[in-house]
């Protein structure tokens, strides 16, 4: 999504010609080629362990509360999934980064105030919800195991799993002209009654 709003932006004239559908399919294919080879990558790796209870301290089936569970080392394990995580994360963020870089840069070059606050307004929701769902992430997961603890995982999980999704629409929405100005009056009404 971040490539698209790069190439909106940089690039509006040649648009269709360069989102064609073979880059659009590449798009989709990639990050879920990266994804699913880390799952089971990650899923080999768990089920090899013997694990010594079957309750799971969670709120839902997890890499790290199952790694609570094994009753053998899984030091080498846990390196692994966190380098893979690690890898996939940053490269990922690292690429949504130096995308937003470009279209910042872009965004700073054009002339008119107008036409800077319309191109980044097209892309602050997105930006805004990338900046919440990585956050979240690399606070659960780029943490060392020996910081965390079990009440703290169970609540980044639960707000990368429930709150993020739950303040998607909103975030987007927020583009909405009147949304904005029903979300002004409700803020003003409870702010100064």
């Amino acid at each position: 999504m971040a490539y698209d709003r790069y190439v909106a932006i940089c690039n509006p004239l040649l648009y269709s010609v360069v989102m064609s559908q073979k880059v659009c399919s590449w798009l989709g294919v990639m990050p879920y080629t990266v994804g699913f080879t880390n799952s089971l990558i990650s899923i080999c790796l768990i089920s090899s362990l013997a694990f010594c209870d079957a309750s799971i301290n969670h709120f839902f089936c997890d890499t790290t509360a199952l790694l609570a569970l094994s009753c053998g080392d899984a030091f080498s394990t846990e390196m692994v999934i966190f380098v893979l995580a690690g890898f996939t994360l940053l490269s990922s963020l690292f690429i949504i980064t130096v995308t937003y870089m470009a279209i910042i840069s872009a965004i700073l070059k054009i002339q008119s105030a107008a036409g800077r606050q319309k191109a980044f307004s097209t892309c602050a929701s997105h930006l805004l919800g990338v900046t919440v769902f990585y956050g979240s992430l690399i606070f659960t997961y780029l943490q060392p195991d020996n910081t965390s603890s079990l009440t703290q995982g169970q609540v980044a999980s639960v707000f990368y799993t429930m709150v993020i999704p739950m303040l998607n629409p909103l975030i987007y929405s927020l583009r909405n002209k009147d949304v904005k100005k029903a979300l002004l009056r409700v803020i003003r009404r409870k702010l100064f009654p």
